[in-house]
């Protein structure tokens, strides 16, 4: 097979922190500097887009707990940022008054350590202490350690767990749920928890009591306290791979009762109901039906359903959020996002919309108060329409809270929505941003894409794209391909394992539909993807390198036979299959790029991104790649972020860096547009 590596030449650039792999990857982080940060117009976009990422006046979004809105803030000079809240009275305003809970960079410099925010589990019902998660310097990874919300201060001989990729939570003041490296034999082959243990305070983590385990073949094992009041329940169960699950009631005498649900299925309960959301046909009823269980009733045995979604070809379910006396439900209709209420009564469950939400937008609950009241916040957006976020109440009045500046000039500019149809006859949605290219001619143009884990693509404001390309005269797209979840399981099912070019077909047809509508041309069109949509790039650049004039790979995954080996990637075995079992090893070869690439093929300049803290996608992908296409004579820089995890960055300077080195990279390869 042509360009297939049998002796892979380059493993030593998996070794992450390795001395000779570092001081590689610090001269190719040296070509980068010099060929992009050295461009006449690289730190004035670097500094317009640290402006929209630091700007004062962007939505502060907020948690509800209890009195107190919560949120976690970064700009210019709170860096790291600060955990904080304020009262409904108060954020009301434009210029809130925030009581300061934590201040992350005077931690990190306290510490000498590169803390990154990475959440907190407050205690439920006081609210009086929290467990707070910190990662190094961005990755998955997290210490952890209880927080007095009263004195500001960690607690002394309080919770704290070194760290891992742990997870944890509340049952009471003095217990929690907890999974984390306890040793040998306690983490799955994905470096996840395999054990759930009862730790009560005072008590020594190594002594916290086993209550539940998965195998090591799982992606993980989890625990969970219902806290709400009157239906107070515990839940344990595992993640079989990455779609399929068993959950467990835990009852309290440590019996387990299974949740006898399809194992693709997502269940949880809520209040007296069970509810499920179905990724398979089940009990006559289809894939991506949302489904209400008495719960009580469904243990003993009844499967009388509700069907709460049942969507069609066109239509998808996008989430779900609980009031105390409603449900909230996003609906997706050709990618275009739909809100509505449904109430549930003693003859049944009754509907009706929530807002009206602008064609080509976007909407998303942001939180609910489920215990308390029928408060909601809502966020709506476009990509040319900053969000609004308006609070309400459910059968009330609602007000607009917050509005986003605009952070680019619009004139011209305009959302359309196309459809390309694929190699095997697909219809597959795609969104262009915009001048209108009928009357300009074609012009450089970005094609963005994932396709993958069920992730959805859908509108949204971004000021970065805006500023770094669009008021550049560049033409914007979002590519609504196979593997994500604009059309529910099935979408998403149709590109799985062997069937992954499914996904690469669509986007190749989406790169062609706008050269034949006179968009672009090959040589002015650029594509990027991240993570999973890193191997689509992989896949762009070896199998459809005409269609482009330019490929950006962030924190991409790009070694199919030796994914499962790097980090979490046995995670993902589900989604594209296993290399170490011969019947998937043939597809797997097929499908990855590192292994295709060769020396007679001509490939469009490639820029890799990565961080070398990225404890999820192994930089290693990267390295590899960009050590191969060297070595072959190709077009390659490779950036290495030293920090940021796999989302590539921790705090705004570094993302600010990372968009401009991409922007910069793309304008020198697809031809200069006017600058602002």
């Amino acid at each position: 097979m042509r360009g297939v590596i049998e002796d892979d030449p380059y493993l030593w650039l998996e070794d992450i922190e390795g001395e000779a792999a570092l001081s590689w990857v610090a001269e190719r982080n040296a070509e980068t500097e010099a060929a992009l940060v050295g461009d006449a117009g690289f730190a004035a976009l670097k500094a317009r887009l640290r402006e929209v990422l630091d700007a004062s006046d962007r939505i502060p979004y907020t948690v509800r707990r209890g009195a107190f809105l919560y949120s976690f803030w970064q700009d210019a000079e709170h860096v790291r940022g600060l955990w904080r809240r304020t009262t409904l009275e108060q954020y009301r305003k434009d210029e809130p008054e925030w009581d300061v809970l934590l201040d992350v960079d005077a931690l990190a410099a306290a510490e000498g350590e590169k803390w990154v925010w990475a959440g907190a589990r407050v205690r439920y019902p006081a609210y009086d202490r929290a467990l707070v998660m910190l990662s190094r310097d961005g990755g998955d990874a997290v210490v952890v350690r209880e927080f007095d919300l009263e004195t500001r201060a960690f607690v002394e001989d309080g919770f704290r767990v070194d760290e891992a990729k742990t997870q944890i939570g509340w049952i009471d003041a003095d217990t929690l749920f907890v999974g984390t490296d306890f040793g040998p034999g306690s983490l799955t082959d994905s470096g996840y928890p395999r054990t759930v243990r009862r730790w009560r305070r005072g008590a020594p983590l190594a002594e916290a009591e086993l209550v539940y385990e998965g195998e090591s073949g799982d992606v993980s094992a989890w625990g969970l306290h219902d806290s709400t009041p009157g239906y107070e329940r515990d839940f344990v169960g595992r993640s079989l791979d990455f779609f399929h699950s068993e959950t467990h009631l835990l009852t309290p005498d440590g019996d387990l009762v299974k949740i006898d649900v399809p194992d693709d299925a997502e269940a949880y309960a809520h209040r007296q109901y069970l509810i499920v959301t179905l990724k398979s046909d089940w009990l006559g009823h289809p894939a991506g039906s949302l489904l209400a269980f008495d719960f009580d009733a469904f243990l003993a045995g009844d499967r009388t359903a509700e069907a709460l979604f049942t969507p069609d070809e066109r239509t998808a379910l996008a989430g779900q959020s609980w009031t105390r006396r409603h449900l909230i439900l996003e609906t997706m209709r050709d990618v275009s996002t739909r809100i509505e209420v449904l109430t549930p009564g003693p003859d049944g469950w009754t509907r009706a919309p929530l807002a009206d939400v602008p064609a080509l937008s976007a909407v998303g609950v942001i939180d609910t108060d489920p215990d308390v009241s029928d408060e909601y916040f809502l966020d709506v957006s476009g990509f040319l329409q900053p969000s609004t976020l308006s609070r309400g109440e459910i059968g009330g009045d609602s007000e607009t809270l917050k509005q986003a500046p605009a952070h680019f000039d619009t004139a011209g500019l305009a959302v359309r929505q196309h459809f390309a149809v694929s190699a095997d006859g697909t219809r597959v949605p795609y969104f262009e941003i915009g001048p209108d290219r009928s009357a300009t001619g074609p012009g450089p143009t970005l094609l963005y894409g994932y396709g993958g884990f069920e992730v959805s693509l859908t509108p949204y404001y971004s000021g970065v794209t805006g500023r770094a390309w669009l008021e550049r005269g560049g033409t914007y797209v979002i590519a609504n391909i196979r593997g994500g979840g604009e059309y529910g399981p099935q979408w998403h099912q149709s590109a799985l394992g062997a069937n992954r070019p499914r996904a690469f077909e669509d986007f190749a047809a989406v790169a062609a539909d706008l050269v034949a509508r006179g968009v672009t041309t090959p040589d002015m069109l650029g594509a990027e993807g991240g993570s999973n949509g890193g191997l689509l790039m992989g896949a762009m650049l070896t199998r459809y390198p005409e269609l482009f004039g330019a490929i950006v790979a962030e924190v991409p995954l790009l070694d199919m036979c030796r994914f499962h080996k790097l980090l979490a990637g046995a995670s993902w075995i589900a989604e594209y299959g296993d290399p170490d079992d011969e019947a998937d090893l043939p597809h797997l070869r097929a499908l990855s790029p590192y292994h295709h690439l060769t020396a007679d093929q001509a490939y469009p300049p490639v820029l890799l991104m990565t961080s070398t803290r990225d404890d999820r996608v192994h930089p290693g992908h990267a390295r590899k790649a960009a050590a191969r296409l060297r070595e072959l004579g190709h077009e390659v820089l490779l950036h290495e972020n030293t920090g940021g995890g796999h989302a590539g960055a921790s705090d705004n300077e570094q993302v600010a860096h990372n968009y401009a080195l991409v922007h910069t990279f793309l304008r020198h390869r697809l031809g200069r547009s006017e600058q602002p």
